[in-house]
């Protein structure tokens, strides 16, 4: 923060509230000042003109403020047992001149003369949205870990406060806020300041003069059609501006009262006498012209009202579309979600096209802000993206979808595709180096067996003796114990010199082996057959 010794109202206050971004404007620059347009502040910026008010204004509002500002600042300090001092400050092109500050510039204060409605609702324990920028910017410019909120006229009776404290969500709309507020500046045209449009009628008619006794004899008539058709040929329809509508809108109650004295001085004539058709019908003729003409007009004016406001609202749409784009080429990819801007229902209820203009322009510059976050927010992600995952490019596909999300988010989802996408190659790399290895393995060469042996059972040379007549005893698990090994087991083979290789839960023997099996497995019968018979 940087002070500034400048004294409220002097020339170089002026000067240097013009160059900066003050923190009383910040209401106006987001389009919630009930004083002052976002154009307005534009326009004082860009010309260097401050609004120009009333005597009544500068005497009741400004002179008042600042005359109650001094006592309030007494009852504050009372409160808060510190003594409060004005400084005015800035932080590079933002400032804020504060009504009091302490010493230790940890508590900042701020007033506001008193207003019935935003007393009860600083009674309420709310901060007027009209107040709150000026708030938060105070805190943001000067550092203040809080803010006293007052409405006050001096008189500790009609004196409330509220505390306030920074609001980190503030500070960034604040700055954002600015910041296209200083690009809209940077390319603003000042248009002229147009007084409030009052209608004007066409040029007035002649006064027309019909004099008859028993025939006209002395009228004008003529050269009052030719005038008067002239003059409606001459009203302007196309309309545009405030003044445009203004102007047609009074033309059209211009026109019936034209019907309505033609009316009159019709039946005036013809209270006089019955033998002038020619004189009526120049008088139809002319009533004719100005009821077509109020018609059309009244008809063209609600047409154009419409038109005219679905323009502005167009001119909205398509001016947040070329910032997208440009926000769009500024990230290289076409990643921007289309902004919220409801522009219809910013002008709803706004009768001149001035204050529709500036609604639409303000909710156009908070949707660029908006914008422009979610710009930052993608670009971030995508510099975060090639960085960490330049070689895990195919882990995102949905990568425009994802962008959008807040960085912090961003960063671990990133982190947990590339692990979960390490995981499983470290994993596909060891079962393909297990398989490797198998491959590369050296068989054991089987150990020699004896050639296969012609095994044959003894020959009977008589007829089996007949079993006695007992009970059996020998029981299959006896026989199967007498014959082990040979339980066709992987460790029966192994016993017969036969190892075989593990793998997915079986064991595998070469197929040559496979007569060698059968031989060894004959011999071991035979061997037992032969201790058994001895």
């Amino acid at each position: 923060m940087q002070t500034h010794d400048l004294i409220q109202g002097s020339e170089a206050w002026d000067l240097f509230r013009l160059q900066h971004f003050g923190a009383s404007e910040a209401a106006a620059m987001l389009g919630l000042s009930r004083k002052t347009t976002r154009n307005e502040l534009l326009r004082m910026k860009k010309t260097g003109i401050a609004k120009e008010f009333s005597d009544w204004v500068q005497k009741n509002v400004l002179d008042h403020g600042h005359a109650v500002e001094a006592p309030a600042r007494k009852i504050i300090e009372a409160e808060i047992g510190e003594t409060l001092y004005p400084v005015t400050c800035s932080d590079g092109e933002i400032s804020a001149s504060c009504d009091g500050l302490t010493m230790a510039e940890d508590l900042a204060w701020e007033n506001k003369q008193w207003n019935e409605e935003y007393a009860a609702l600083v009674l309420a324990g709310e901060v007027p949205e009209e107040h709150m920028p000026q708030c938060q910017q105070v805190m943001m410019v000067t550092g203040a870990e809080r803010l006293i909120f007052s409405i006050s006229d001096g008189t500790a009776e009609r004196t409330v406060w509220i505390e306030v404290l920074p609001d980190a969500e503030w500070f960034k709309r604040i700055r954002a806020g600015w910041q296209q507020f200083a690009a809209d500046l940077a390319v603003y045209t000042p248009t002229e300041v147009v007084a409030e449009a009052v209608g004007r009628t066409p040029e007035s008619l002649p006064a027309l003069r019909i004099a008859v006794s028993g025939a006209v004899t002395d009228s004008n008539l003529e050269q009052y059609r030719e005038h008067a058709l002239a003059v409606f040929a001459g009203i302007n329809r196309d309309l545009q501006t405030d003044q445009d509508f203004a102007n047609a809108a009074k033309t059209v109650t211009w026109c019936g009262e034209v019907e309505t004295r033609l009316k009159a001085a019709k039946e005036h004539a013809l209270s006089q006498t019955e033998s002038i058709d020619k004189l009526f019908k120049t008088i139809d003729d002319i009533t004719a012209e100005a009821r077509k003409t109020r018609l059309e007009l009244d008809k063209l004016v609600e047409a154009r009202k419409q038109a005219r406001k679905g323009e502005i609202v167009a001119g909205g749409v398509s001016g947040l579309a070329a910032h997208v784009a440009a926000l769009n080429t500024r990230i290289g990819k076409s990643y921007m979600p289309a902004p919220h801007a409801d522009f219809g229902t910013a002008i709803k209820g706004l009768k001149t096209f001035a204050s529709m203009q500036n609604a639409v322009d303000t909710e156009l510059a908070n949707a660029k802000v908006a914008a422009n976050a979610v710009a930052d927010r993608i670009e971030a992600n995508l510099k975060h993206l090639a960085v960490e995952a330049a070689e895990h490019t195919a882990l995102f596909p949905d990568e425009a979808t994802i962008v959008l999300k807040a960085p912090d988010d961003f960063a671990a989802l990133v982190q947990l595709r590339i692990s979960d996408f390490k995981v499983k190659e470290d994993k596909r790399k060891a079962d393909e180096l297990a398989k490797a290895a198998v491959v590369a393995e050296p068989v054991a060469a089987p150990v020699a067996a004896p050639a296969p042996a012609v095994f044959t059972m003894p020959v009977r040379t008589a007829p089996r003796a007949a079993a006695p007549m007992t009970h059996p005893t020998l029981s299959l698990g006896q026989i199967k114990e007498r014959i082990a090994p040979l339980s066709i087991t992987a460790e029966g083979l192994t016993t017969l010199g036969f190892t075989g290789l593990k793998e997915r839960g079986s064991v595998l023997f070469h197929e040559a082996d496979y007569p060698h099996i059968l031989a060894a497995m004959a011999n071991h019968l035979q061997a037992i057959h032969a201790k058994q018979a001895a």
